[in-house]
């Protein structure tokens, strides 16, 4: 009897000692007093709650210091992506006063015209234009019209297209109308924006048109204005004879 006495205080021994080894439980409050304070709590909960906040803080703001370290040694996104922009230069494009002398529909393209337009060259060019929706066929023919000539030439259903006959059209793009340059503007005549633009440069090459992208750059700058007239910017675009118009469209853009 005695020998099962003693075994079962042996027992109840060793399960108050294992009850002292364990971390007494600390309420939320104590807890978080002891996170919001500089001091930590007098309990071990406590105090290992307020190290591992300690190793937090120290973590978070090596983090910071590196972000800002980073941030400060990297060139300002915005400036970077200016300097590979190309400039929106008009001259860089050869923008000619051109005359339709044949059209006819496309003949594998309901939408599509086939113009043969002077441009003051030795022969006609063959140009590809999505207008049949826009402009009657008999309302093409031998009508001048405001021809991009530097663009690299392109397959438009089976027939080569060297150029791009330059039109306005609204935001919906449901009503078109080709530039028109004036009745005395010569054929051929390279237009120019601005009085300044007189003495623009030589025209770039197709081939470094469409490498360093020209045209991309300038086209979203090329609108009509309030009366109709084709601008770049603010640089109306001129012939010798005068200013380049649409037909009605006002503050619409030219592509």
């Amino acid at each position: 009897m005695a020998s099962q006495l003693n075994t079962v205080r042996r027992s109840a021994g060793a399960r108050q000692s294992r009850r002292d080894n364990v971390l007494p439980f600390t309420p939320y409050r104590l807890a978080s007093t002891a996170r919001d304070s500089s001091t930590p709590g007098t309990t071990p909960y406590a105090q290992a709650v307020f190290a591992l906040r300690l190793q937090e803080q120290r973590f978070q703001r090596s983090i910071c210091k590196a972000a800002a370290q980073t941030a400060e040694a990297a060139p300002a996104p915005a400036a970077s992506e200016a300097a590979a922009a190309p400039d929106a230069d008009p001259a860089t494009m050869d923008i000619r006063v051109g005359k339709i002398v044949k059209c006819e529909q496309h003949p594998d393209a309901d939408s599509l015209y086939v113009e043969q337009i002077d441009v003051g060259e030795p022969e006609p060019r063959t140009i590809v234009s999505g207008l049949v929706k826009f402009v009657p066929l008999e309302a093409m023919q031998d009508r001048k019209v405001i021809v991009l000539c530097n663009l690299k030439p392109r397959n438009m259903r089976g027939i080569k297209s060297n150029g791009m006959v330059l039109c306005a059209s609204n935001d919906a793009h449901d009503v078109v109308e080709p530039l028109a340059p004036p009745a005395e503007a010569p054929v051929g005549e390279r237009v120019y924006f601005g009085e300044e633009g007189k003495n623009q440069a030589a025209p770039a090459e197709p081939n470094r048109v469409q490498k360093k992208k020209y045209w991309e750059a300038v086209q979203p700058l090329l609108k009509t204005d309030g009366e109709a007239t084709a601008r770049f910017r603010d640089a109306v675009m001129l012939t010798s004879a005068g200013p380049v118009r649409a037909a009605s469209l006002t503050n619409a853009n030219i592509a």
